[in-house]
């Protein structure tokens, strides 16, 4: 069994019911989910737009490869009606991204594992502190908690209560 942190959100349609529904698509195609972090309300990060994010990261459990959790996720952004860009960033209504998968550091013309941006964002690195924050990141042999501290974001993040 692998252990693969995703990153969930969107900043279009009903955000609650969004998230609710990745969460069961990650656990029909991908796995169990063994851990969530709270739901981070935050703004959006590389562009602009009056829609803030709500944000979320899971551990996931999985049998299937790197490659193969890609694909999953290529799916489930399908049936959100996502299409990923070549340049920029855009409001959607879901997104899913691969953190980290066990210790791996990988990259291919596809995926870069760990996320090449992910220690520059507070939306990612904030709740994967809180489910994970002495995970060491394969590729700055830092734990996430020491990531946190040296964040270069300084983007306002708050818990969104009451799911």
């Amino acid at each position: 069994m692998h252990n693969v942190f995703l990153g969930i959100g969107g900043n279009l349609g009903n955000k609650k019911e969004n998230l609710k529904r990745c969460i069961s698509l990650i656990e029909e195609h991908i796995g169990e989910v063994k851990k969530k972090s709270s739901v981070y309300e935050t703004p959006p990060w590389g562009f602009e737009s009056k829609d803030n994010f709500w944000n979320q990261v899971l551990l996931v459990g999985t049998l299937l490869s790197p490659v193969e959790v890609l694909d999953k996720i290529n799916l489930i952004d399908k049936s959100f009606a996502r299409k990923r860009q070549v340049e920029g960033y855009s409001s959607r209504k879901m997104d899913v991204d691969i953190l980290l998968y066990d210790s791996l550091a990988m990259e291919s013309a596809n995926l870069v594992i760990p996320h090449p941006q992910m220690h520059k964002r507070n939306f990612v690195i904030v709740p994967l502190v809180e489910i994970a924050p002495l995970m060491i990141h394969p590729v700055f042999q830092k734990s996430i908690k020491e990531l946190l501290e040296i964040c270069p974001d300084t983007s306002q993040i708050k818990d969104v209560k009451n799911l």
